[in-house]
């Protein structure tokens, strides 16, 4: 499969992503742990069907030391027993930030109330962040169906 578009050999696209890339790097320097970013960052990207992202942070996950079971249940991370409580609120406050079109009113109190509970407002900041950044990631790519699977970790930075 051919990507569409080559948005990182384009002007206009160059420019576009410089940003995209900054604030993804806002969100790495966080205190927001490193093990939340990519689960969070895999829930949205198979929630979009965000392959090139799938690949991408599987993979960096892996890498760092994430186990495959972990990995494995993130799309099914309501029933598995891997997650910590923490983990646990910011794939709900990811999945609801993610599916905004399908909730009334977006993230429910409740569920921001749980995340709060876990993280402070810095790394709540940063968890937002990572979110809207995802969704951003994930869109460019499926819009331009860039091809997943030959990925290497840290390829990106």
């Amino acid at each position: 499969m051919d990507a569409r578009l080559n948005y990182a050999a384009n002007l206009v696209g160059t420019k576009a992503v410089k940003h995209i890339v900054s604030a993804s790097r806002a969100v790495a320097d966080s205190s927001l742990p490193a093990a939340t970013r990519e689960l969070v960052q895999l829930r949205v990207s198979q929630i979009n069907g965000c392959a090139v992202c799938v690949d991408q942070h599987t993979k960096d996950a892996a890498h760092a030391g994430e186990t495959p079971v972990r990995l494995n249940l993130v799309a099914a991370w309501r029933e598995a027993k891997v997650f910590t409580e923490a983990e646990r609120a910011a794939l709900e406050l990811a999945e609801e930030g993610t599916r905004t079109a399908d909730g009334a009113g977006g993230v429910s109190d409740e569920v921001w109330a749980n995340a709060a509970e876990h993280y402070d407002e810095d790394q709540l900041t940063a968890l937002v962040c990572l979110v809207a950044v995802m969704n951003t990631w994930n869109r460019l790519n499926v819009i331009t169906q860039q091809p997943a699977g030959d990925y290497t970790p840290g390829q990106w930075g």
